[in-house]
């Protein structure tokens, strides 16, 4: 073997070695069990915690639960700094990572800081610190000098570097784990999740032999039914997640980022109404369509409905 080859496949080794220590720890995709606490490098005020004994002693949050997140590596969950910091890491490694301002919540930009008249903000709200949301942008009043106020429109933190510190306390392996701590992500709620493999009717189409085919006759595609299996996660549906903003406004997006994490076919978002069940989001419906001719005559003696009056009304109006 010449020099230049034992050099070649010695370089070879050493980036596969490379490869391989690289790829060693958590990497993007995994889901973790975090617990950090980040505070601004000037002045060490808390910015964030997971750490309830530091919220107490901090005075912040009495409503609030503080307590570990779940996170998946790669998604964005925490500021990228810190998803760089954590890669690689093990169950019970520590860190610390300072998040420069412009990657955490932009640099101050004097612009954003303008006069506007008083008389655009609420009378309730017109003295220094009031937050104020005017023509679609938030922001906190400075000063107010007879008819003008100074409003400063940038983000209350911005210009301030972050340093988180952090712990990852355990992988999270469990999959209906997996979906509720997603979902407390995305909605900032808890759901009760499930998973169900489905039993489900499908059209498919039916491949034809080329050969048996007439070239210049052109026939139609025939399709056929069959049975096939889908795994599927079911979500209770609660009144607090119907009127849940981010849920009506992106239900489409949190289904689509569901079903790419969690590996799964479909998500039917389940309603229990009177002892039936409504399905949504995967077009599934039930309660009423469940029963029988027999169920349904009982069903409506008891709310005391004629049904023979009913059938004679619903034909008049055809006639």
């Amino acid at each position: 073997m010449s020099n230049e080859s034992e050099a070649d496949e010695a370089e070879q080794d050493a980036a596969d070695e490379s490869e391989t220590e690289e790829e060693t720890g958590f990497q993007n995709g995994d889901f973790i069990e975090l617990a950090y606490t980040a505070r601004t490098v000037e002045g060490g005020d808390l910015v964030d915690t997971t750490d309830a004994d530091v919220a107490e002693e901090e005075g912040v949050g009495e409503d609030q639960e503080f307590e570990p997140r779940t996170i998946v590596l790669g998604e964005g969950h925490v500021f990228e700094a810190v998803e760089q910091d954590i890669l690689g890491s093990e169950v019970g490694d520590t860190g610390t990572v300072t998040v420069p301002a412009a990657e955490a919540f932009g640099e101050f930009d004097d612009s954003q800081v303008r006069t506007v008249s008083a008389d655009k903000i609420p009378e309730d709200d017109r003295y220094p610190g009031a937050h104020v949301d005017l023509e679609g942008e938030h922001g906190h009043v400075e000063t107010i000098i007879g008819g003008r106020a100074r409003v400063d429109f940038n983000h209350p933190l911005a210009g301030e570097d972050i340093e988180y510190d952090w712990e990852v306390l355990s992988e999270v392996e469990d999959r209906e784990e997996r979906a509720g701590a997603l979902l407390a992500v995305f909605l900032d709620m808890d759901l009760d999740v499930w998973f169900e493999t489905d039993t489900v009717e499908e059209e498919q189409l039916v491949e034809s032999d080329e050969d048996d085919e007439d070239e210049d006759e052109e026939s139609e595609p025939e399709y056929e039914t069959v049975e096939v299996e889908k795994e599927t996660l079911y979500i209770e549906a609660t009144p607090q997640l119907t009127m849940n903003q981010q849920w009506m406004m992106g239900k489409q997006q949190i289904a689509q980022q569901l079903t790419n994490l969690l590996d799964v076919d479909r998500i039917i978002v389940q309603e229990e109404l009177g002892g039936g069940m409504m399905g949504g989001m995967g077009g599934m419906m039930g309660g009423m369509g469940g029963m029988g001719g027999e169920d349904i005559e009982e069903a409506l003696e008891d709310e005391d409905i004629d049904a023979e009056e009913i059938v004679e009304e619903l034909e008049g109006a055809e006639e």
